[in-house]
């Protein structure tokens, strides 16, 4: 709906499309083991990168662009990579919680049918972008965005995504032959899956807690809790934590 042609309607979704975008934030997981092998469609897969490349960016930058990977040499190689950085993590963790981290599935690359690598083109429109020059990284964020649309995009469409962060960069950038002024970002895999779980797998396995939302959010300095500050409000973040 427009308003004298300028622009959409200042008004919210009504209840069956607002109730449709948190389903999808609530029900979104990162999925490792559940890959199914079924190729993705075109037309759903065009849809889900059209949804990653509208999200907002530092003066439109649009530093994005995204590495599509059916190669399974090219998948095996990244694995390999994933191996070696998953065994010095590994070591990482004190004793009691090594043999534990070493039996969680971290990775899908080789059973999911796709796997796709979101880069940042740090020098995209020249050196001087609005809105980069006191906080240069914020080219990388817009990225993060992009991951998130394409993230949740994927899940409306009942597709899985799964982020590998145990890589080096170094060995992306060597594999995927990655040019000097780009930087990878997210390392995804993607696919249609046998479920989706009800709840984070970490949480499940009780590696860590979801904290209570009212515990993390503050009011105008740190250390104000809204508690003291907004109580009406934190009654209300009360309710949502209980309720997800």
């Amino acid at each position: 709906m427009t308003e004298n042609g300028s622009g959409v309607k200042a008004v919210g979704f009504d209840l069956p499309r607002r109730e449709a975008l948190y389903d999808a934030i609530h029900a979104r997981r990162d999925i490792r083991a559940q890959f199914r092998r079924d190729p993705i469609p075109e037309q759903v897969l065009a849809r889900i990168l059209s949804a990653a490349h509208h999200a907002p960016s530092v003066g439109f930058m649009q530093p994005w662009n995204f590495l599509l990977i059916r190669s399974r040499e090219i998948r095996e190689a990244v694995h390999a990579a994933f191996e070696r950085a998953n065994q010095e993590a590994a070591l990482m963790f004190t004793e009691g919680k090594r043999e534990r981290y070493k039996r969680f599935k971290l990775e899908g690359i080789l059973e999911a049918p796709m796997n796709i690598c979101v880069t940042c083109d740090r020098e995209r429109f020249g050196p001087v972008v609005i809105g980069r020059t006191a906080n240069r990284i914020m080219d990388l964020y817009s990225c993060v965005c992009a991951v998130q649309n394409l993230w949740l995009a994927a899940r409306a469409e009942g597709l899985g995504v799964g982020w590998v962060s145990i890589l080096h960069d170094r060995a992306l950038r060597e594999i995927l032959r990655l040019p000097p002024h780009v930087t990878p970002v997210a390392y995804l895999c993607i696919g249609y899956v046998t479920h989706f779980p009800e709840k984070p797998e970490l949480e499940t396995a009780g590696w860590l807690p979801r904290l209570p939302l009212t515990d993390l959010v503050l009011c105008d300095q740190w250390g104000t809790r809204c508690e003291e500050a907004w109580p009406a409000l934190h009654h209300e973040l009360g309710l949502e934590s209980h309720a997800t």
